[in-house]
Parts: structure tokens; C-alpha cells; sequence
């Protein structure tokens, strides 16, 4: 199938203001690009893009005084199929881990796992290792957890959505990442497009979307504690170890997003731009 995803971002900035936009269409996803997700804005200003530590291009740009729009609208091949189900799939034993998998066992800034290690084995150490543990932790977080627009916020972390049992898909995935660490499997945040093919549509605003891979078997795979139930369509933008390494703008002086909007549809396959 073809899915057309894309964005549209209006701020207002009472100065020159340097900015960080992770929205690009993350590098392993280049070769289904139909048409291309360049960022641009009007007015018309220079950007600069360059990969970070963990392999997201961003772009770098200063906004001007007064309204810039950035926006970006491209046409992604995709398989179709449902996210990969694996319950076969094993625990790795921290020795034996890659070492490149260890930086996801630690801590981060939305995922506290000194404070919710305690809780994690009282509630996960009877489940079976590997699939089942993370599915078991998915299942946990899904029942746990509220879901709403409302509850969005940018500073709550993990421990927070774990006492106040509220949250929107970042904060489903903060939880799930937490606990998984906790039981020493790797598990890394991930930003992406994902609507609603395959579903019956959701009234709610489209947002970007928020989930999370974890390492098993000698891979990374992807589980959504927020739907708890493979999806159609994802579309990868960026991962690190939790939100703060895949923020969709990062602003270094004051603004006003005044205007926020995305959208991802399934189209036929013959559409063109």
C-alpha cells in the first residue's frame, strides 16, 4: 500500500529564535520514499541537516520573528502488514547482550528505573522471560494507564504516569521502556506516523505517535503499549532512549506553536503527489 503522511507547524517567535526539528522520515524507511518528506517553511529560511548519535536526521534553522510555518507532505511505500509478532522470541542475559543494546538498559530522563525497579519485579518477575515478559509489561501499562489528549504534558515522566495512571501514547511508552529496563531487557522510544488503517477511525485530532522496540531474540522489536495490538502503517521517524531524544522541535528562546497538524491515510496504489 501507499500511505501519504505529512505535517503542518506554525509557530510565532517574538525573535530570532535557533531551532532543532526531528521530522524527517527516519533513514531505514528511505528506500519506501515515493515522493520525498522535505521540511519547508515559509517564509523561505536556510536549514541545515545532520544526523545525531543515534542516526535521526534533524534540521537545524533560526526562525524569524513573527510566523513560520514548517511543513513537509510525502508518499511512503508500505508492506501493509501488521507489526511482527514473535512469542518465541528470547531474553538475551545482560552478559550476552550487544554492547551497543546496554545504553537501553539505563536509566533516562523519562525513565526512571531506580525508582520503579521495585515495583517492576513484584509485578513481572513470575512472567515468563522474553515475548511474554514485555507483552505481559505492555498489557500491564495498557490497563493502567488513562489515555487522553488532555493529559498531555512535556515534562511528566515515567514514575509520574506510573502513580497518576494517565497519559498519552509517550507516556505509555515512557512506562513500558522503564519496566522493561528494570527487567533488564533494552528498550528504546520511538516517534513516528501511525493512523488508522486497518481501524475504525478515531475522532481524536492525528498526532504524531509514540512507541517503543524492544531487544529480543537478537533484534528489535516493536511493541505499542497504548493499543496493545499490532498495527498497519507505522512510519518511523526517530528513536533514542526516550522523548527527549526524539523531540519533534526543540527551541532555544520563547514561542507560540499556534497551529499543529498530521496527517497519515492510506492511498490507492497509482496516486502520485
Amino acid at each position: 500500500m501507499r500511505i501519504r503522511v505529512g505535517y503542518e507547524l506554525i509557530y510565532d517567535c517574538p525573535q530570532p529564535t535557533p531551532m532543532i526539528a526531528t521530522l524527517s522520515i527516519h533513514y531505514s524507511r528511505a528506500s519506501d520514499l515515493v515522493t520525498p518528506d522535505n521540511l519547508l517553511t515559509t517564509p523561505s529560511i536556510p536549514i541545515r541537516a545532520y544526523r545525531d548519535s543515534f542516526g535521526n536526521w534533524c534540521t537545524r534553522l533560526v526562525a524569524p520573528p513573527g510566523r513560520l510555518r514548517l511543513f513537509a507532505n510525502a508518499l511512503v511505500e508500505d508492506s501493509g502488514h501488521p507489526d511482527v509478532v514473535v512469542p518465541s522470541a528470547p531474553q538475551h542475559a545482560v552478559p550476552d547482550l550487544p554492547e551497543e543494546t546496554l545504553l537501553f538498559l539505563l536509566g533516562s530522563r523519562y525513565c526512571e528505573t531506580d525508582l520503579l525497579s521495585d515495583a517492576a519485579w513484584k509485578l513481572f518477575a513470575g512472567s515468563a522471560m522474553g515475548w511474554g515478559r514485555v507483552q505481559a509489561i505492555c498489557d500491564f501499562v495498557h490497563g493502567h494507564v488513562r489515555f487522553g489528549y488532555e493529559h498531555a504534558s512535556a515534562t511528566r515522566t515515567a514514575w509520574q504516569v506510573f502513580n497518576e495512571c494517565r497519559g498519552v501514547c509517550r507516556d505509555f511508552a515512557h512506562l513500558a521502556i522503564a519496566l522493561c529496563r528494570c527487567m533488564n531487557i533494552p528498550a528504546r522510544y520511538c516517534s513516528g506516523y501511525l493512523g488508522d488503517i486497518g481501524m475504525p477511525p478515531d475522532p481524536a485530532p492525528m498526532d504524531f505517535s509514540g512507541w517503543f522496540e524492544a531487544y529480543l531474540g537478537g533484534t528489535w522489536h516493536t511493541f505499542d503499549a497504548r493499543h496493545n495490538r499490532p498495527r498497519i502503517g507505522r512510519v518511523l521517524i526517530a528513536r533514542g532512549r526516550d522523548a527527549a531524544d526524539a523531540a519533534i522541535t526543540t527551541s532555544f528562546g520563547a514561542n507560540t506553536l499556534q497551529s499543529f497538524r498530521v496527517w497519515t491515510e492510506e492511498v490507492s496504489a497509482g496516486a502520485g503527489t
